[in-house]
């Protein structure tokens, strides 16, 4: 489905869906909108993307709370910024934030957590790249476990080969056409999923998995944010 031939000059856009409450963490403000080194952790994650080694950006998609949407609109990073009201999923934030987006089909889509602060730059070249030859590409952590596969008793069936199993991290990437058309499909059949490149699997199209780092850590529960915060200083 790529033209690798419009690869070279094509635009990068940032896709961040933070429509949720984060409730688990508890403090009565979303997870995404915290202070995190002086700022909220959302606008951490944007700017992680925006340093020196990292694809330049041409802009940034965010689906954020309603009560949200003029704090996000006030934030300035040098490239356009749209701003869009979160849906009742994942999914239905990152297509509300894809719609927000200039009709450019051969534009390169980074889709990323709100709350992976620390995004590396070298896989995420990777992934992008990946475009030339790939419908979709994604990050992950090879596992380090032994895995076990059980049934409903909690018996165990057999051990899976970790060499092939992933964590499954973000940026997950596409062709701005890509994403839309599958987005579009996942609407009209009902279809929902964990993650954005499920969709492309869904479809049948070809995604590539990119190796990284345990330190593209998702902030999920007090220990992460406390280990967050310490790596972040």
């Amino acid at each position: 489905m790529s033209n690798p031939s419009s690869r070279a000059n094509a635009k990068v856009y940032l896709v961040i869906p933070a429509g949720g409450r984060g409730e688990r963490m508890g403090g009565g403000v979303p997870k995404q909108f915290r202070d995190f080194g002086g700022r909220p952790l959302l606008k951490a994650t944007i700017e992680a993307f925006l340093g020196p080694e990292m694809p330049t950006l041409s802009g940034v998609s965010l689906a954020v709370p309603l009560d949200r949407m003029e704090e996000a609109k006030s934030w300035a990073f040098g490239i356009p910024t749209w701003v869009a009201e979160g849906g009742l999923s994942r999914q239905a934030s990152v297509q509300a934030a894809l719609s927000l987006l200039p009709d450019e089909p051969e534009a390169t889509v980074l889709i990323h957590d709100a709350v992976r602060p620390f995004p590396p730059a070298g896989p995420v070249t990777a992934a992008i790249h990946a475009l030339e030859s790939w419908d979709g590409a994604l990050l992950g952590e090879p596992s380090t476990d032994t895995l076990k596969r059980v049934d409903s008793q909690g018996r165990v069936m057999e051990t899976v080969p970790r060499k092939a199993i992933f964590r499954a991290q973000t940026p997950q990437v596409a062709l701005l056409g890509t994403w839309r058309r599958a987005f579009a499909w996942a609407e009209k059949t009902g279809f929902e999923a964990t993650d954005d490149v499920s969709l492309l699997e869904a479809l049948g199209w070809r995604v590539l998995m990119v190796p990284s780092q345990a330190s593209n850590l998702k902030i999920t529960t007090h220990e992460d944010w406390n280990w967050a915060t310490e790596c972040g200083r």
